[in-house]
């Protein structure tokens, strides 16, 4: 069992910055995908941007430029830098991890653990 605590979300101007946290328990994280997805009141949770345990990243078109997404294993932690905010950035991020040693995916259904997310507000 694996557990993710998402953290760093708040309110912003637009064009501010953010950088959002994902810490996970368990002694697996470095060989685990992770992916961070995002869902805005009354739609359906979307992809954002994944990392594999290589450290290969895909992003979503719409954040490509301005989201960054890295890992730190010695801390189990992923992190989510968000820069050049916009208000249609606002949403609840989750981030997710994929079972051991498989690839990125934009796909919710291929995450095997979620956390609680977190909330990011972009104020115009």
């Amino acid at each position: 069992q694996v557990q993710l605590v998402e953290s760093g979300g708040g309110l912003v101007q637009a064009g501010g910055s953010l950088r959002l946290s994902c810490t996970a328990s368990g002694r697996t994280f470095g060989s685990r995908s992770m992916g961070w997805f995002r869902q805005a009141p009354g739609k359906e949770r979307d992809f954002v941007v994944a990392i594999n345990w290589n450290y290969m990243t895909v992003y979503a078109d719409s954040v490509k430029g301005r989201f960054t997404i890295s890992r730190d294993n010695a801390k189990n932690t992923v992190y989510l830098q968000m820069n050049n905010l916009k208000p249609e950035d606002t949403a609840v991020y989750y981030c997710g991890a994929r079972a051991p040693y498989s690839g990125t995916s934009y796909r919710e259904y291929e995450y095997d653990y979620w956390g609680q997310g977190t909330q990011v507000t972009v104020s115009s």
